[in-house]
């Protein structure tokens, strides 16, 4: 049924792929290894919820056990709350090495009150600087919500709560590398990062508030494949853009919550912006 009815909606949206795997991991421990920070990380409530916390000590992380080359990656988070500045919660895909490729969302606390700023980038053969940053329409401590990332041959597009945030296309005919040859894992750590995270660094983490604890739950991995069966064209699977519902959703997102966007920033680029940027 999983299979079926993820078939179903993928179809829909016109993503035309030979096959489909759809986990839906209900389990941690089976897709998931706890690799730092001791019992800061911890897989509890049935193997159903998983929980990384910070302390003056220490953070903690966590990877998936597999890696994925193209796919979607759901995931449902609940921040750090109260008084998170200093704080950074990372949840992205990445591979390994100098050359490595990475798609990001990062949270950056805040203090009480204030908003959370989720950061986004995209790195390509050990290079980034692709950085879009969105406050959220929402309390991201009060509840779950979901956080995805769509990594097709074509493009990548950031999603929160099935609303897309962000589209990285492919721009390879432009000179511009792509992510698409190197598989990635799942990764999540919970750090202390003051010395930027918050304000540029001015508001420090505040100790007496931890440990800070952030949640996760409800994770599914769709994976595609880029094999054409005999009816299904090149073209169709390099068809899947955004459909009119969510290109006004993209747009409302970024006319009224984006916050910084790379290609905007003449400070970083006085001799013109990258190419990704102007086409």
């Amino acid at each position: 049924m999983a299979y079926s009815s993820t078939h179903n909606m993928l179809m829909l949206v016109g993503i035309m792929v030979s096959t489909m795997v759809a986990t839906c991991a209900g389990n941690f421990h089976q897709d998931f290894d706890l690799t730092w920070g001791g019992n800061r990380a911890k897989i509890f409530n049935g193997d159903k919820l998983l929980s990384l916390s910070l302390d003056k000590v220490s953070g903690s992380g966590f990877q998936s056990k597999k890696e994925y080359l193209f796919g979607r990656i759901d995931m449902q988070l609940k921040l750090v709350a109260g008084n998170s500045a200093g704080t950074v919660t990372a949840y992205y895909l990445s591979s390994q090495g100098l050359t490595h490729d990475e798609i990001d969302f990062e949270f950056l606390g805040n203090l009480s009150g204030d908003p959370y700023i989720l950061h986004t980038n995209v790195f390509t053969q050990g290079k980034g600087n692709r950085e879009q940053q969105f406050y959220l329409w929402f309390d991201p401590t009060r509840n779950f919500h979901t956080y995805s990332i769509i990594w097709k041959p074509q493009h990548i597009i950031f999603l929160v709560d099935n609303i897309p945030i962000r589209v990285f296309k492919n721009a390879e005919s432009l000179g511009v590398p792509f992510p698409k040859n190197q598989p990635m894992r799942i990764y999540s750590s919970l750090w202390n990062a003051d010395d930027w995270a918050t304000r540029g660094g001015l508001v420090k983490t505040d100790w007496s508030k931890a440990p800070f604890t952030a949640y996760y739950r409800n994770f599914k991995a769709t994976e595609f494949s880029s094999r054409f069966s005999k009816s299904n064209s090149r073209a169709e699977w390099q068809t899947n853009e955004l459909d009119a519902y969510g290109r006004r959703r993209l747009r409302w997102v970024q006319k009224y919550f984006m916050i910084y966007n790379y290609c905007n920033d003449l400070k970083r680029f006085p001799q013109g912006f990258p190419v990704e940027c102007r086409h």
